[in-house]
């Protein structure tokens, strides 16, 4: 383990989870999940925190949407479409640039997933999300604005738990999602890579943002942050998601990138740890 990953993680362990269960209200107080599953068996392998409470997916949400898009033929392969970036799609300085599905999501650049679901449209893009099962499966977006399709799952309607997101990959993984078997390959091949210790080979995505405050505005002191996917080593997979949301801004390190490395770090100990 790197002394950059072995500070990461010691981060989040140091992290306190508590969790209400009154009607979404949350305390102000760090909340944190961490689940585990075996794809083959679906057996829970590692749980532990509030792992059935549910929260915004955020980027999370690319990879739902890489198995849409390529579903749909909108994406192509791994290379294809490149959309040229526009300045109506505004954004900061790091996504001003033309993207493909593998820049899209490495970078986790907006915009590529709204016009993703603008080419979709309503329709598909609604049916899409109700046969994944996904969390909720609302995606009206914020009421009154008719921006479901471009906003739902970014801090707005859409809402998913740790162990909802867990089954999901499962059955993404499994080939128990309505896309075809092209989809899936191309989802697989695009979801950025991570080498953790002892032979795991980890893939999955990040996803960031804020919790509302009771303005309905982002509050900067309840950052919000995912690492989901799954992890290969020799013959077992397995499926992953962990949750942090902090009770603190984080100015210095992105907290879904101290989410994801403390999981790439933590994982393979996690592993050897089970009886």
């Amino acid at each position: 383990m790197s002394a950059v990953n072995s500070i990461l993680s010691g981060i989040f362990l140091a992290i306190t989870a508590t969790c209400l269960s009154n009607g979404g209200a949350v305390a102000a107080q760090a909340i944190r999940c961490t689940v585990v599953a075996d794809v083959a068996s679906g057996k829970t392998l590692y749980r532990k925190g509030a792992c059935d409470q549910r929260f915004y997916p955020q980027s999370t949400f690319k990879l739902p949407l890489a198995m849409m898009g390529f579903d749909a033929g909108i994406l192509v392969n791994a290379r294809t479409p490149e959309w040229k970036y526009q300045a109506r799609f505004k954004g900061p300085p790091r996504v001003r640039k033309d993207t493909d599905p593998t820049s899209w999501m490495a970078d986790s650049i907006v915009w590529y997933s709204q016009e993703t679901t603008r080419k979709l449209g309503m329709s598909a893009f609604s049916s899409y999300v109700r046969s994944f099962g996904y969390g909720n499966g609302d995606v009206s977006g914020a009421p009154g604005a008719n921006d479901g399709l471009t906003q739902a799952w970014l801090m707005s309607s859409l809402k998913i738990s740790a162990d909802e997101q867990v089954a999901f990959l499962r059955r993404f993984l499994s080939g128990g999602l309505p896309i075809s078997v092209s989809a899936q390959a191309l989802t697989l091949a695009v979801t950025p890579r991570f080498e953790a210790a002892d032979g795991w080979d980890v893939q999955g995505k990040t996803g960031a943002g804020w919790l509302r405050d009771e303005a309905g505005g982002s509050d900067p002191t309840r950052p919000l942050g995912w690492f989901v996917g799954w992890a290969t080593k020799g013959e077992q997979r397995v499926v992953f998601a962990r949750l942090l949301v902090d009770v603190r801004p984080h100015h210095d390190v992105p907290i879904s990138y101290v989410v994801r490395d403390s999981l790439v770090a933590d994982l393979p100990g996690m592993m050897e740890a089970l009886p």
